[in-house]
């Protein structure tokens, strides 16, 4: 989905790092942020799907980003972390290698996502925000967990 509905937005955005990449998620959606500890696997989920975890008693599925995105080798070690998302009335895990700051947005630091042609898929890209240290890749957070396999995972939640 694209067009002005679904362009990020002036707003605060959790900084995190992919890689040599710095990318963001609007702060509203981030439930918390914890270390990334053993999960449960699930029988013939794709690779980026790690599993689920318990969280206080709610089945929570687990995508790692970098895999997700196609990103290089996700490398587990003590700076990966797991920021816990509630995306329209779901609780997600995302991994990715660390978690930098909170970034506050005004409308003129954000930009619509270039147009790559078929070469690229942005369709995950919300936009990018600048500001005067970095660039930031602004996630469509939504689009992403909705191209995610999850069903499993919300059908193990249901029977849980």
């Amino acid at each position: 989905m694209t067009g002005p509905d679904s362009s990020a937005a002036a707003g605060e955005y959790l900084s995190f790092t992919l890689g040599d990449e710095h990318y963001g998620v609007d702060i509203l959606k981030v439930q918390e942020i914890r270390g990334y500890d053993g999960v449960t696997r699930l029988p013939d989920a794709p690779d980026y799907i790690k599993g689920v975890i318990n969280l206080r008693g709610t089945i929570v599925p687990v995508i790692d980003l970098r895999l997700k995105l196609r990103l290089a080798e996700a490398r587990y070690d003590n700076f990966t972390v797991m920021i816990v998302l509630n995306v329209e009335d779901r609780v997600v895990g995302i991994v990715v290698d660390g978690v930098s700051d909170v970034v506050p947005l005004l409308d003129d630091q954000v930009r619509a996502t270039p147009e790559f042609g078929a070469a690229v898929d942005t369709r995950f890209i919300a936009g990018i925000g600048t500001t005067d240290e970095r660039m930031l890749i602004l996630l469509d957070i939504e689009t992403l967990l909705d191209s995610a396999d999850l069903v499993d995972a919300q059908a193990l939640d249901t029977a849980a």
